[in-house]
């Protein structure tokens, strides 16, 4: 199945997917951030520091009375640069063996700076909720700086079509009494944005992703490409508002 056909699937369903985080669209405002050479509010040493990065994040939602900041689907991110996790030549562990290729000495390699997913920021400790049934495919305590932290991954089905959602950010708490092939409804609490300490050292927040394919990983999975990839990941990882269908109410 193409990744048309795949996004037409998720469309017809839209009106059946439960929210991943509690949203009331008649009361709760959502901001656009932007991470990347536009913004100008937000310099590479604010990113840098989590805390600074943090205050930044909790002021201009403050400001604009909003309950979170969501954006950052196909967003060639600068923000990146504040840790070496996203370059090429750094990954680590079952990433570093699947995407890195030999290099000549001397060679310059492209970091990854395209996101793959959507992230939701918010309060830690916020629920996040399976948008429909599911079974736990995987999960990890990816323990890098600028990493995923506590991450769960989901294997849902549609018209027999398989595919998962990434679930990345979470608190440890989240991970707890989990086990693979455990079935998940549609609704259910699986878990909460997680602190800094173990959340891969960020501001709290949710990355959500979908994938097609887990091309063998488990645990883990790219939430970030570089450009001149970004084809490939895209059709592998459409559009998470498809299922979050979030963005529309941006600036209400």
């Amino acid at each position: 199945m193409g990744p048309a056909s795949f996004i037409s699937i998720l469309q017809k369903h839209q009106q059946a997917f439960h929210a991943v985080v509690p949203f009331d669209p008649a009361r709760d405002k959502l901001y656009s951030f932007d991470f990347t050479d536009n913004n100008t509010e937000l310099s590479p040493e604010q990113i840098a520091d989590t805390e600074s990065f943090a205050l930044y994040l909790n002021k201009v939602l403050k400001e604009h009375h909003c309950k979170y900041g969501i954006g950052g689907y196909n967003e060639h991110r600068t923000l990146y640069a504040r840790s070496n996790h996203f370059d090429h030549s750094s990954v680590s562990g079952s990433e570093a063996a699947r995407i890195i290729e030999p290099q000549e000495p001397g060679e310059e390699t492209e970091p990854r700076r395209l996101h793959l997913g959507i992230d939701i920021w918010g309060a830690a400790g916020t629920k996040v909720m399976a948008p429909l049934d599911a079974i736990i495919h995987s999960f990890a305590f990816n323990n890098n700086d600028s990493d995923y932290g506590a991450t769960l991954i989901l294997t849902h089905n549609l018209e027999g079509i398989g595919f998962h959602t990434l679930y990345g950010h979470l608190s440890l708490n989240s991970l707890k009494n989990l086990q693979e092939g455990n079935h998940i409804r549609k609704g259910d609490v699986i878990g909460e944005f997680g602190m800094r300490f173990e959340n891969g050292n960020w501001p709290p927040h949710l990355h959500f992703q979908i994938i097609r394919n887990m091309q063998g990983w488990k645990g883990d999975y790219p939430g970030v490409c570089k450009y001149s990839e970004r084809q490939q990941w895209l059709d592998n990882c459409p559009d998470p508002d498809l299922i979050l269908q979030m963005s529309s109410y941006i600036g209400e």
